[in-house]
Protein backbone atom coordinates (compact mmCIF):
# COMPACT_ATOMS: atom_id res chain seq x y z
CA UNK A 1 0.00 0.00 0.00
CA UNK A 2 2.70 2.48 0.88
CA UNK A 3 4.56 1.28 -2.36
CA UNK A 4 1.49 2.30 -4.07
CA UNK A 5 1.19 5.27 -2.33
CA UNK A 6 4.17 7.29 -2.34
CA UNK A 7 5.85 5.33 -5.31
CA UNK A 8 9.07 4.44 -2.99
CA UNK A 9 11.41 2.61 -5.08
CA UNK A 10 11.16 5.18 -7.57
CA UNK A 11 12.11 7.94 -5.10
CA UNK A 12 14.76 5.83 -4.09
CA UNK A 13 14.39 5.64 -1.14
CA UNK A 14 12.74 2.54 1.96
CA UNK A 15 9.84 2.95 4.81
CA UNK A 16 12.46 3.47 7.28
CA UNK A 17 14.43 6.60 5.93
CA UNK A 18 10.71 8.38 5.55
CA UNK A 19 9.84 7.48 8.70
CA UNK A 20 13.45 8.73 10.49
CA UNK A 21 13.09 11.98 8.05
CA UNK A 22 10.01 12.86 9.53
CA UNK A 23 10.54 12.42 12.62
CA UNK A 24 13.65 14.92 12.08
CA UNK A 25 11.54 17.60 10.13
CA UNK A 26 8.76 17.50 13.13
CA UNK A 27 11.66 18.28 15.83
CA UNK A 28 13.30 21.00 13.69
CA UNK A 29 9.41 22.70 13.89
CA UNK A 30 7.68 21.44 17.13
CA UNK A 31 8.56 24.86 18.45
CA UNK A 32 5.38 26.37 16.42
CA UNK A 33 2.77 24.03 18.69
CA UNK A 34 4.05 27.04 21.79
CA UNK A 35 4.85 30.04 19.73
CA UNK A 36 2.04 30.40 17.78
CA UNK A 37 -0.58 30.07 20.86
CA UNK A 38 1.60 32.42 22.59
CA UNK A 39 2.03 34.59 19.61
CA UNK A 40 -2.07 34.59 18.79
CA UNK A 41 -3.42 34.86 22.46
CA UNK A 42 -1.91 38.17 22.44
CA UNK A 43 -5.10 39.19 20.32
CA UNK A 44 -7.40 38.17 23.41
CA UNK A 45 -7.70 34.88 21.48
CA UNK A 46 -8.14 31.76 23.61
CA UNK A 47 -4.73 30.02 24.19
CA UNK A 48 -5.85 26.49 24.35
CA UNK A 49 -8.04 26.97 21.39
CA UNK A 50 -5.13 28.38 19.17
CA UNK A 51 -2.83 25.10 20.39
CA UNK A 52 -5.74 22.59 19.02
CA UNK A 53 -6.39 25.10 16.18
CA UNK A 54 -2.49 24.84 15.28
CA UNK A 55 -1.99 21.03 16.02
CA UNK A 56 -4.62 20.79 13.67
CA UNK A 57 -3.85 23.00 11.06
CA UNK A 58 0.00 20.87 10.70
CA UNK A 59 -2.10 17.73 10.55
CA UNK A 60 -4.09 18.67 7.74
CA UNK A 61 -2.10 20.89 5.93
CA UNK A 62 0.87 18.15 6.39
CA UNK A 63 -1.20 14.96 5.32
CA UNK A 64 -2.58 17.24 1.93
CA UNK A 65 0.84 17.86 1.06
CA UNK A 66 1.89 14.41 1.93
CA UNK A 67 -0.94 12.16 0.33
CA UNK A 68 -2.37 14.31 -2.79
CA UNK A 69 1.00 16.03 -3.76
CA UNK A 70 3.54 13.20 -2.63
CA UNK A 71 6.00 15.91 -1.39
CA UNK A 72 8.33 15.70 1.95
CA UNK A 73 6.83 18.63 2.79
CA UNK A 74 5.38 20.01 6.41
CA UNK A 75 3.17 22.69 7.26
CA UNK A 76 1.95 24.34 10.01
CA UNK A 77 0.99 28.28 10.70
CA UNK A 78 4.23 30.61 9.58
CA UNK A 79 6.38 32.62 11.71
CA UNK A 80 6.00 36.28 10.65
CA UNK A 81 2.27 36.33 9.32
CA UNK A 82 1.21 35.40 13.19
CA UNK A 83 3.15 38.42 14.18
CA UNK A 84 1.58 40.22 11.87
CA UNK A 85 -1.83 39.11 12.68
CA UNK A 86 -1.28 40.13 15.71
CA UNK A 87 0.62 42.73 16.62
CA UNK A 88 -0.22 44.86 13.47
CA UNK A 89 -3.97 44.08 11.88
CA UNK A 90 -5.33 43.04 15.62
CA UNK A 91 -3.00 45.14 17.53
CA UNK A 92 -1.94 48.52 15.62
CA UNK A 93 -4.48 48.74 12.86
CA UNK A 94 -7.86 47.47 15.98
CA UNK A 95 -9.76 45.15 13.97
CA UNK A 96 -10.86 42.40 15.73
CA UNK A 97 -9.05 38.90 15.59
CA UNK A 98 -12.25 37.22 14.15
CA UNK A 99 -12.21 39.87 11.09
CA UNK A 100 -8.09 38.87 10.95
CA UNK A 101 -9.29 35.31 10.56
CA UNK A 102 -11.52 36.40 7.85
CA UNK A 103 -8.85 37.81 6.33
CA UNK A 104 -6.20 34.67 6.52
CA UNK A 105 -9.15 32.71 4.69
CA UNK A 106 -10.08 35.03 1.76
CA UNK A 107 -6.30 34.94 1.24
CA UNK A 108 -5.93 31.42 1.06
CA UNK A 109 -8.77 30.98 -0.91
CA UNK A 110 -7.76 33.60 -3.59
CA UNK A 111 -4.17 31.65 -3.28
CA UNK A 112 -5.89 28.67 -4.42
CA UNK A 113 -7.59 30.15 -7.45
CA UNK A 114 -4.48 31.55 -8.75
CA UNK A 115 -3.36 28.14 -8.18
CA UNK A 116 -6.02 26.86 -10.43
CA UNK A 117 -6.08 29.48 -13.25
CA UNK A 118 -2.24 29.24 -12.96
CA UNK A 119 -1.60 32.71 -13.20
CA UNK A 120 0.65 32.24 -9.91
CA UNK A 121 3.61 31.47 -12.01
CA UNK A 122 3.54 35.07 -13.57
CA UNK A 123 2.96 36.84 -10.69
CA UNK A 124 5.90 34.86 -9.17
CA UNK A 125 7.94 35.49 -11.79
CA UNK A 126 7.28 39.60 -12.43
CA UNK A 127 8.01 40.32 -8.99
CA UNK A 128 12.04 41.46 -8.63
CA UNK A 129 14.22 39.53 -6.42
CA UNK A 130 15.77 42.62 -4.47
CA UNK A 131 12.11 42.65 -3.33
CA UNK A 132 11.81 39.62 -2.64
CA UNK A 133 14.81 39.46 -0.11
CA UNK A 134 13.88 43.12 1.59
CA UNK A 135 10.48 41.49 2.48
CA UNK A 136 12.17 38.35 3.89
CA UNK A 137 14.52 40.11 5.70
CA UNK A 138 12.00 42.80 6.98
CA UNK A 139 9.83 40.45 8.11
CA UNK A 140 12.81 39.20 9.98
CA UNK A 141 13.54 42.33 11.72
CA UNK A 142 9.89 42.50 12.31
CA UNK A 143 10.16 39.37 14.11
CA UNK A 144 12.81 40.52 15.80
CA UNK A 145 11.77 43.48 17.28
CA UNK A 146 8.73 41.36 18.98
CA UNK A 147 11.15 39.02 20.56
CA UNK A 148 13.18 41.93 22.09
CA UNK A 149 10.27 43.81 23.16
CA UNK A 150 8.93 40.50 25.06
CA UNK A 151 11.95 39.71 26.42
CA UNK A 152 12.08 43.03 27.84
CA UNK A 153 15.01 44.33 26.21
CA UNK A 154 13.62 47.00 24.55
CA UNK A 155 11.01 49.59 25.50
CA UNK A 156 9.31 52.31 24.04
CA UNK A 157 10.62 55.63 25.29
CA UNK A 158 9.39 58.90 25.19
CA UNK A 159 12.40 60.46 22.97
CA UNK A 160 13.61 58.10 21.06
CA UNK A 161 10.67 55.99 20.38
CA UNK A 162 12.69 52.69 21.50
CA UNK A 163 15.06 52.21 24.41
CA UNK A 164 16.96 49.28 26.20
CA UNK A 165 15.09 47.62 29.12
CA UNK A 166 16.33 45.95 32.20
CA UNK A 167 18.86 43.75 31.18
CA UNK A 168 19.42 42.27 34.18
CA UNK A 169 15.98 40.86 35.31
CA UNK A 170 15.77 37.27 35.07
CA UNK A 171 13.48 37.24 32.46
CA UNK A 172 15.75 38.88 29.79
CA UNK A 173 18.92 36.78 31.41
CA UNK A 174 16.73 33.45 30.80
CA UNK A 175 16.09 35.08 27.07
CA UNK A 176 20.10 35.75 26.73
CA UNK A 177 20.62 32.11 27.35
CA UNK A 178 17.67 30.48 25.24
CA UNK A 179 19.21 32.97 22.57
CA UNK A 180 22.88 31.78 22.73
CA UNK A 181 21.53 27.72 23.22
CA UNK A 182 19.68 27.39 20.50
CA UNK A 183 22.60 29.10 17.85
CA UNK A 184 25.08 27.20 19.70
CA UNK A 185 23.05 23.71 19.00
CA UNK A 186 21.90 24.91 15.52
CA UNK A 187 25.95 25.34 14.25
CA UNK A 188 26.25 22.14 15.90
CA UNK A 189 23.46 20.50 14.09
CA UNK A 190 21.83 19.03 16.81
CA UNK A 191 18.19 18.27 15.54
CA UNK A 192 15.20 19.86 17.42
CA UNK A 193 17.76 23.13 18.44
CA UNK A 194 14.96 25.47 18.86
CA UNK A 195 12.59 23.25 20.86
CA UNK A 196 15.58 22.16 23.14
CA UNK A 197 16.44 26.01 24.35
CA UNK A 198 12.83 26.71 24.71
CA UNK A 199 12.25 23.52 26.92
CA UNK A 200 15.38 23.83 28.53
CA UNK A 201 14.82 27.94 29.43
CA UNK A 202 10.87 26.66 30.56
CA UNK A 203 12.66 24.29 33.11
CA UNK A 204 15.83 27.01 34.44
CA UNK A 205 12.23 29.39 35.08
CA UNK A 206 10.11 26.30 36.81
CA UNK A 207 13.50 25.66 39.31
CA UNK A 208 13.47 29.38 39.50
CA UNK A 209 9.88 29.28 40.55
CA UNK A 210 8.76 31.87 37.64
CA UNK A 211 6.54 29.67 36.27
CA UNK A 212 4.28 26.83 37.94
CA UNK A 213 4.59 23.36 36.96
CA UNK A 214 0.64 22.30 35.68
CA UNK A 215 1.44 18.31 34.39
CA UNK A 216 2.62 16.86 30.93
CA UNK A 217 -0.21 15.29 29.43
CA UNK A 218 -4.32 15.93 29.46
CA UNK A 219 -7.31 15.83 27.56
CA UNK A 220 -7.06 18.25 24.53
CA UNK A 221 -8.31 22.12 25.33
CA UNK A 222 -11.67 22.54 23.60
CA UNK A 223 -11.53 24.46 19.94
CA UNK A 224 -14.95 25.68 20.41
CA UNK A 225 -13.68 29.76 21.27
CA UNK A 226 -11.97 29.87 18.19
CA UNK A 227 -13.84 26.96 15.31
CA UNK A 228 -15.57 28.97 12.39
CA UNK A 229 -15.34 32.45 14.26
CA UNK A 230 -14.16 34.24 11.48
CA UNK A 231 -15.99 37.00 10.55
CA UNK A 232 -15.79 36.98 6.15
CA UNK A 233 -18.12 40.08 5.81
CA UNK A 234 -15.69 42.06 8.15
CA UNK A 235 -12.85 41.17 6.05
CA UNK A 236 -14.51 42.20 3.10
CA UNK A 237 -14.13 45.82 4.32
CA UNK A 238 -12.29 47.76 1.70
CA UNK A 239 -9.82 48.84 4.39
CA UNK A 240 -8.77 44.94 4.73
CA UNK A 241 -7.81 44.52 0.64
CA UNK A 242 -3.95 45.68 1.63
CA UNK A 243 -3.78 43.67 4.71
CA UNK A 244 -5.38 40.20 2.64
CA UNK A 245 -3.04 41.20 -0.45
CA UNK A 246 -0.24 41.36 2.54
CA UNK A 247 -0.91 37.78 3.75
CA UNK A 248 -1.73 36.44 0.89
CA UNK A 249 1.92 37.81 -1.24
CA UNK A 250 4.24 36.44 1.43
CA UNK A 251 2.35 33.12 1.43
CA UNK A 252 2.60 33.16 -1.96
CA UNK A 253 6.51 33.77 -2.17
CA UNK A 254 7.24 31.58 1.07
CA UNK A 255 5.64 28.68 -0.12
CA UNK A 256 6.61 28.86 -3.44
CA UNK A 257 10.41 29.68 -1.98
CA UNK A 258 10.35 26.56 -0.02
CA UNK A 259 9.21 24.55 -2.45
CA UNK A 260 11.85 25.02 -5.00
CA UNK A 261 14.53 25.15 -2.25
CA UNK A 262 13.40 22.14 -0.53
CA UNK A 263 12.85 20.03 -3.70
CA UNK A 264 15.94 21.61 -5.11
CA UNK A 265 18.09 19.86 -1.82
CA UNK A 266 16.10 16.65 -2.41
CA UNK A 267 16.97 16.24 -6.13
CA UNK A 268 13.47 16.32 -6.68
CA UNK A 269 13.28 18.76 -9.70
CA UNK A 270 12.51 17.44 -13.15
CA UNK A 271 15.83 17.84 -15.75
CA UNK A 272 14.11 21.19 -16.64
CA UNK A 273 14.62 22.27 -12.97
CA UNK A 274 11.20 22.59 -12.56
CA UNK A 275 8.81 21.05 -10.03
CA UNK A 276 6.34 18.24 -11.05
CA UNK A 277 2.97 18.57 -9.23
CA UNK A 278 3.63 22.28 -7.79
CA UNK A 279 -0.31 23.43 -8.61
CA UNK A 280 -0.72 20.18 -6.24
CA UNK A 281 1.81 21.30 -3.93
CA UNK A 282 0.62 25.07 -3.89
CA UNK A 283 -3.11 24.11 -4.22
CA UNK A 284 -2.32 22.10 -0.27
CA UNK A 285 -0.62 25.07 0.81
CA UNK A 286 -3.71 27.10 -0.32
CA UNK A 287 -6.35 24.57 1.14
CA UNK A 288 -3.81 24.24 4.42
CA UNK A 289 -4.85 27.92 5.02
CA UNK A 290 -8.33 28.07 4.64
CA UNK A 291 -8.59 25.02 6.93
CA UNK A 292 -6.20 26.96 9.39
CA UNK A 293 -8.72 29.91 9.59
CA UNK A 294 -11.52 28.14 9.80
CA UNK A 295 -9.98 26.06 12.79
CA UNK A 296 -8.90 29.56 14.57
CA UNK A 297 -5.52 30.07 13.61
CA UNK A 298 -3.09 32.42 11.13
CA UNK A 299 -1.39 31.37 7.61
CA UNK A 300 -0.83 28.04 7.27
CA UNK A 301 2.12 27.51 5.34
CA UNK A 302 5.11 25.00 3.87
CA UNK A 303 7.92 25.48 6.58
CA UNK A 304 11.44 25.88 4.94
CA UNK A 305 12.52 23.44 8.24
CA UNK A 306 11.78 20.24 5.61
CA UNK A 307 14.96 20.39 4.31
CA UNK A 308 15.88 18.86 7.72
CA UNK A 309 14.15 15.95 6.99
CA UNK A 310 15.05 15.79 3.22
CA UNK A 311 18.71 15.99 4.28
CA UNK A 312 18.08 13.15 6.37
CA UNK A 313 16.78 10.96 3.25
CA UNK A 314 13.16 12.09 2.92
CA UNK A 315 12.14 11.84 -0.67
CA UNK A 316 8.35 11.13 -1.11
CA UNK A 317 4.88 12.21 0.79
CA UNK A 318 5.48 9.70 3.80
CA UNK A 319 7.78 11.85 5.10
CA UNK A 320 5.24 14.23 5.19
CA UNK A 321 2.76 12.06 6.97
CA UNK A 322 4.88 11.01 9.73
CA UNK A 323 5.10 14.45 10.27
CA UNK A 324 1.42 14.93 10.26
CA UNK A 325 0.69 12.21 12.89
CA UNK A 326 3.53 13.56 15.23
CA UNK A 327 1.55 16.64 14.90
CA UNK A 328 -1.83 14.64 16.07
CA UNK A 329 -0.15 12.95 19.12
CA UNK A 330 1.02 16.77 20.48
CA UNK A 331 -2.82 17.76 21.09
CA UNK A 332 -2.23 15.85 24.33
CA UNK A 333 0.50 18.43 25.40
CA UNK A 334 -1.42 21.25 25.95
CA UNK A 335 0.13 21.13 29.54
CA UNK A 336 3.71 21.50 28.65
CA UNK A 337 2.65 24.75 26.08
CA UNK A 338 0.79 26.64 28.66
CA UNK A 339 3.72 27.16 30.80
CA UNK A 340 6.45 28.26 28.61
CA UNK A 341 6.71 31.77 29.51
CA UNK A 342 7.33 34.63 26.60
CA UNK A 343 10.49 35.20 27.46
CA UNK A 344 11.05 31.43 26.58
CA UNK A 345 9.51 31.65 23.12
CA UNK A 346 11.26 35.02 22.13
CA UNK A 347 14.85 33.52 21.85
CA UNK A 348 13.13 31.22 18.72
CA UNK A 349 11.72 34.14 17.38
CA UNK A 350 15.22 36.16 17.29
CA UNK A 351 17.01 32.93 15.50
CA UNK A 352 14.08 32.58 13.33
CA UNK A 353 14.50 36.67 12.77
CA UNK A 354 18.54 35.88 12.32
CA UNK A 355 17.85 33.48 9.10
CA UNK A 356 15.21 35.36 7.29
CA UNK A 357 16.90 37.96 7.58
CA UNK A 358 20.11 36.05 5.31
CA UNK A 359 18.46 36.96 2.29
CA UNK A 360 20.03 40.30 2.79
CA UNK A 361 23.86 39.08 1.42
CA UNK A 362 21.77 38.00 -1.79
CA UNK A 363 20.98 41.51 -2.61
CA UNK A 364 23.04 43.45 -5.69
CA UNK A 365 25.02 46.05 -3.28
CA UNK A 366 26.20 47.66 -6.26
CA UNK A 367 23.06 48.58 -8.10
CA UNK A 368 21.35 51.55 -5.81
CA UNK A 369 18.63 50.88 -7.57
CA UNK A 370 17.79 47.14 -6.51
CA UNK A 371 19.31 48.04 -2.71
CA UNK A 372 17.20 50.85 -2.08
CA UNK A 373 14.02 49.60 -2.37
CA UNK A 374 15.14 46.25 -0.68
CA UNK A 375 16.59 48.10 2.24
CA UNK A 376 13.10 50.52 2.56
CA UNK A 377 11.05 47.44 2.48
CA UNK A 378 13.49 45.40 5.18
CA UNK A 379 13.40 48.22 7.53
CA UNK A 380 9.54 50.01 7.19
CA UNK A 381 8.12 46.30 8.16
CA UNK A 382 10.03 47.02 11.47
CA UNK A 383 9.59 50.41 12.11
CA UNK A 384 5.56 50.47 10.66
CA UNK A 385 5.18 47.32 12.99
CA UNK A 386 3.50 46.30 9.65
CA UNK A 387 4.13 43.66 7.08
CA UNK A 388 2.00 45.35 4.55
CA UNK A 389 3.50 48.98 5.00
CA UNK A 390 6.81 47.49 4.35
CA UNK A 391 5.89 45.61 1.24
CA UNK A 392 3.68 48.70 -0.01
CA UNK A 393 6.30 51.26 0.38
CA UNK A 394 9.16 48.88 -1.51
CA UNK A 395 7.09 48.48 -4.78
CA UNK A 396 6.77 52.64 -4.87
CA UNK A 397 10.24 52.77 -3.93
CA UNK A 398 11.09 50.46 -6.85
CA UNK A 399 8.66 52.09 -9.49
CA UNK A 400 9.61 55.33 -8.79
CA UNK A 401 13.62 54.80 -8.82
CA UNK A 402 13.64 52.91 -11.71
CA UNK A 403 11.37 55.57 -13.30
CA UNK A 404 13.73 58.33 -12.73
CA UNK A 405 16.68 56.43 -13.58
CA UNK A 406 15.84 55.36 -17.12
CA UNK A 407 15.40 51.73 -15.98
CA UNK A 408 12.26 50.86 -17.50
CA UNK A 409 13.23 47.65 -18.88
CA UNK A 410 13.48 46.64 -15.44
CA UNK A 411 9.85 47.56 -14.93
CA UNK A 412 6.80 45.37 -15.54
CA UNK A 413 2.94 46.02 -15.75
CA UNK A 414 2.34 44.17 -12.36
CA UNK A 415 4.81 46.12 -10.56
CA UNK A 416 3.70 49.37 -11.89
CA UNK A 417 -0.17 48.10 -11.43
CA UNK A 418 0.64 47.14 -7.83
CA UNK A 419 2.85 50.35 -6.93
CA UNK A 420 0.11 52.43 -7.91
CA UNK A 421 -2.84 50.81 -6.43
CA UNK A 422 -0.59 51.30 -2.90
CA UNK A 423 -0.24 54.88 -4.01
CA UNK A 424 -3.95 55.23 -4.01
CA UNK A 425 -4.32 53.42 -1.02
CA UNK A 426 -2.04 55.79 1.09
CA UNK A 427 -3.66 58.69 -0.51
CA UNK A 428 -7.19 57.83 -0.03
CA UNK A 429 -7.85 54.33 2.27
CA UNK A 430 -5.52 56.16 5.12
CA UNK A 431 -6.41 59.41 4.54
CA UNK A 432 -9.59 58.54 5.39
Amino acid sequence: MLERLFQLQAHGTTVRKEVVAGITTFLTMAYIIVVNPSILSSTGMDFGAVFVATCLAATIGTLIMGLWANYPIALAPGMGLNAFFSFTVVGSMGYSWQVALGAVFLSGLIFFLLSVVKVREWIINSIPMSLRFGISAGIGFFLALIALKNAGIVVDHPATLVGLGDIKTPESLLFFGGFVLICALSFRKVTGAVMIGILAITLIAMMLGLVEYKGFISAPPSLAPTFLALDLAGALNIGMVSIIFAFLFVDLFDTSGTLIGAAHRGGLLDKDGKLPRLGRALMSDSVATMTGAALGTSTTTSYIESTAGISAGGRTGLTAVVVALLFLACLLLSPIASIIPPYATAPALLYVAVLMASGLKLIDWDDITDAAPAIVTALAMPLTFSIANGIALGFITYAVIKALSGRWSDLNASVVTIAVVFVLKFMFLDAA
